[in-house]
């Protein structure tokens, strides 16, 4: 790549040296003090989140708080073109993660140097106020210095605050990260398991999760095959799963007695030493029991998320979850027959109604008619014709039986006038 000048010129991008969750890492040289130096920059743009951002502002803040041999050292840091630059000593020799790729190993001399190295700058860490740690120790993150010597670089992943309520974010890498980091709780004694887990996997040259297991913890002496019973103790110390039953420090491993373990019997002797196996299977039995009460607590934590999140008790929310979907599909059932039957109900009381209605309107007509003729009866004078047809008629079945009808008289023309003229006088009176 061409060289490339940051801030006004004092630094030269010479070209890539890595790159990780945080951004990128590139070799470069201060012209100002005249040294190589490593510039590590990452872009805001873009950044999935703001805690990305946070993340890399907290590590330029906390590496320049930080002074020790074995940790590099502090030059810069600045914003330029949408990105965040962070320039710190360039430490010489090769990582770790890269002497594993190259298919070698560290031998049980230079994995007790690695871990009093480590002792050191974790010793330097979290005695600080607040504690500051790493979070993210890996082959990757470690530099083995051409004296031999052990330093210790990346601080994207550091966390230099204790939060009251015990929760941070989960950042680390699987295999070196301790359990307890995966509940988004990181301690001191986190970074000694990533230590641990370091160590071992330089010894074996295998991943941690690729080594042999029992229960929650690695086999440490299952994963050496018999190498050193001192340095196995040391390991399974740091590599206890459970961080209360985990070593917090590694110089009073490194000082002190080997811990108690499986040791095999010396060769010159012909006797077995009951008593170191008895204590060695009591050990063993803690180590299951701490298991035990591990996949217990990681229980307890489900069932907890599972409250928190449905707000009731798990079998509770699962039964109302059935529940709620069993009516849904009984509503949806439901509304495909009985909308359909209740429509058809309504429609034949609809028309039931509507007949009735044209009959009686049809009725009320017919005796408005009737009523109208009888109406008009009554003014001409003339009988109703209710009345004509309520009058018994006889039914003449024999002319011999029928009674004899009187026929009255014809009014002549006088009797037309008298009753003209009574009819006269009653409307002067």
């Amino acid at each position: 790549m061409t060289e490339q000048v940051l801030k006004d010129g004092r630094f030269v991008v010479l070209g890539a040296l890595g790159e990780g969750a945080q951004g990128r890492t590139f070799d470069g040289f201060d012209r100002l003090q005249g040294r190589p130096v490593a510039i590590k920059r990452f872009d805001v743009r873009g950044a999935a989140t703001w805690k990305d951002v946070e993340l890399a502002e907290r590590e330029a803040r906390v590496l320049a708080s930080l002074s020790h041999p074995r940790l590099p050292r502090y030059v810069d840091h600045f914003e330029e073109d949408g990105a965040l630059y962070l320039v710190m000593e360039k430490i010489e020799g090769a990582s770790l993660a890269a002497l594993r790729a190259r298919g070698e190993t560290l031998s049980e001399n230079d994995v007790l140097r690695l871990l009093n190295d480590a002792s050191e700058v974790l010793d330097y860490l979290h005695r600080r106020v607040p504690p500051v740690i790493h979070r993210d120790l890996k082959p990757g993150n470690v530099i083995r210095r051409p004296d031999g010597s052990f330093a210790f670089v990346d601080f994207g992943a550091v966390r230099d605050k204790l939060r009251p309520e015990g929760g941070s974010t989960v950042v680390g890498t699987f295999g070196y990260m301790a359990p307890e980091q995966f509940q988004g709780r990181a301690l001191p004694a986190s970074d000694v398991y990533a230590v641990g887990a370091t160590a071992l996997s330089m010894l074996t040259g295998r991943q941690p999760e690729d080594l042999p297991h029992k229960g929650l913890a690695i086999d440490v002496r299952a994963a050496l095959r018999g190498r050193s019973g001192r340095l196995a103790g040391v390991l399974e110390a740091m590599l206890a799963p459970d961080p209360d039953a985990r070593a917090a420090r590694i110089a009073p491993l490194l000082e002190g007695p080997a811990p108690r373990g499986r040791a095999s019997t010396p060769a010159h002797s012909g006797r077995v030493d009951w008593r170191t196996v008895r204590d060695a299977e009591r050990a063993e039995w803690r180590s299951a029991r701490d298991a035990r009460r591990w996949a217990r607590h990681e229980a307890r934590l489900a069932r907890s998320r599972a409250r928190r999140h449905f707000g009731l008790p798990f079998p509770f929310s699962v039964v109302f979850a059935l529940a709620f979907t069993g009516a849904i599909v009984a509503v949806a059932i439901v509304t495909q027959v009985a909308v359909p039957l209740v429509l058809w109900v309504l429609s034949i009381l609809f028309g039931s109604a509507l007949r009735r209605a044209a009959r009686d309107v049809r009725a009320g007509g017919q005796r408005a008619l009737e009523n109208m003729e009888r109406s008009r009866t009554w003014l001409r004078g003339e009988e109703p014709p209710s009345r004509r047809e309520a009058a018994p008629r006889a039914r003449v079945d024999d002319e011999a039986a029928a009674p004899a009808v009187r026929i009255a008289p014809e009014e002549g023309p006088e009797e037309d006038e008298r009753e003209d003229e009574e009819r006269s006088g009653r409307r002067r009176l």
